[in-house]
C-alpha cells in the first residue's frame, strides 16, 4: 500500500513537471473607436496563444466572439483578456462555446478579465458558461474601469459538472473576484469562493441549496433604477431560482439552478431585455424567443 501510493504520488509530480512546460499562455487584446459616421469599428486587435477573436456580421452591435483553440483549461494555464471601448463606440463581446475548466494536479486556472469603457460608451461582456470538471481549480478576477457615462451588462455563469454524464464535482476551487470602478472610484465589489467539498457546500442552504450552477447579471447604466420590474418579468416563470436588486445606477441579477440548461435560459432571456439587442447567434435564439420586449424610458 505504501509503494502504491509513493509510486501515484511521483507519478502526479512528474506529470505535473511536464505539463509546466506546455501550459497555455495566451488571450485577446481588443479595442473598439467610434468613426466619424458614429459606427463602431475595430481599432486595434493582438492574440496571443491559442486564443483567437472574429468579428462577425451582424445588424446590432459591433461583435467580437473569442475563441479557444486548445478545447479547455487546465491548472496552471493562465489566461488574459482586455477589451477597450473608446468614447461613443458600442461592442458586444462573447465566446464560441462554453468553456471548460479541467482537473487541476494542484494549480489554478487563471482567468483575467480587463474591461474599460470610455465616455458614452457601451460594453456587453456575455461569455457563455463556465463548467468546472472535477477538482479543477479557477481562480478569476473581472476588473472593470468605466466613464462616468458609460453603460455595462456583465454577465457570468458558472456550472459545476455536466447534469447530463452524471458528473459532480466533489472538490475543488473556485475564486471569483469582481471590481468595477467608475469615474475611478469604486462602486461594485464581488468576491466568491468555494473550496474543498464544492457540491457539499452547494448543498447548504445558505450557499447554493442544491443547485449546480450559478449566474450574476450585472447591469450599469443610467436607468438601471428603472429597470427592475422589467427585469423580473423578464425571467417570470423563472426555471431557476433568481433574485434582482439596484442601487446606486446598478442592477445585479443572481441565479441559482440545478441544470445549466434552465440556468442559461433564464440568464439569456435578463440578458436580452437589459441588452435590448440581440444576442450573439453563439448563445441559442430560440431560448430567448419568449423574452418580453425592452421598454423605452
Amino acid at each position: 500500500m505504501y509503494d502504491a501510493a509513493l509510486r501515484s504520488e511521483d507519478g502526479d509530480a512528474a506529470a505535473s513537471a511536464v505539463l509546466a512546460r506546455v501550459r497555455a499562455r495566451g488571450g485577446v487584446s481588443i479595442r473598439f473607436k467610434s468613426g466619424h459616421d458614429a459606427r463602431t469599428r475595430l481599432a486595434d486587435l493582438h492574440e496571443r496563444g491559442g486564443f483567437r477573436a472574429k468579428l462577425p456580421r451582424t445588424h446590432g452591435l459591433t461583435e467580437a466572439v473569442l475563441i479557444n483553440t486548445g478545447g479547455g483549461l487546465l491548472g496552471g494555464d493562465a489566461v488574459r483578456f482586455e477589451v477597450e471601448v473608446e468614447a461613443g463606440a458600442a461592442a458586444q463581446i462573447t465566446t464560441q462555446s462554453a468553456e471548460r475548466v479541467y482537473r487541476s494536479l494542484g494549480e489554478d486556472c487563471a482567468i483575467n478579465v480587463a474591461l474599460t469603457v470610455g465616455a458614452g460608451g457601451r460594453l456587453h461582456w456575455l461569455p457563455q458558461e463556465t463548467i468546472l470538471f472535477d477538482q479543477a481549480r479557477l481562480a478569476r478576477t473581472i476588473s472593470v474601469d468605466l466613464a462616468d457615462d458609460a453603460a455595462l451588462l456583465l454577465v457570468e455563469a458558472t456550472v459545476f459538472g455536466r447534469a447530463a454524464m452524471n458528473e459532480r464535482v466533489l472538490a475543488g476551487s473556485l475564486r471569483d473576484v469582481w471590481r468595477v470602478r467608475r469615474g475611478g472610484q469604486l462602486i461594485y465589489a464581488d468576491t466568491v469562493r468555494l473550496c474543498g467539498d464544492v457540491s457539499g457546500q452547494l448543498e447548504r442552504g445558505a450557499i447554493g441549496a442544491g443547485a449546480t450552477a450559478m449566474a450574476t447579471v450585472l447591469y450599469i447604466a443610467a436607468d438601471a433604477a428603472d429597470r427592475v420590474e422589467g427585469a423580473r418579468a423578464a425571467f417570470s416563470p423563472v426555471a431557476a431560482r433568481a433574485a434582482v436588486s439596484a442601487w446606486n445606477g446598478m442592477l445585479v441579477g443572481r441565479l441559482l439552478a440545478t441544470s445549466a440548461d434552465a440556468l442559461k435560459a433564464d440568464v439569456a432571456r435578463l440578458a436580452a431585455y437589459l441588452s435590448g439587442h440581440e444576442l450573439p447567434r453563439v448563445w441559442g435564439l430560440d431560448m430567448v424567443r419568449n423574452a418580453p420586449a425592452r421598454m423605452d424610458v
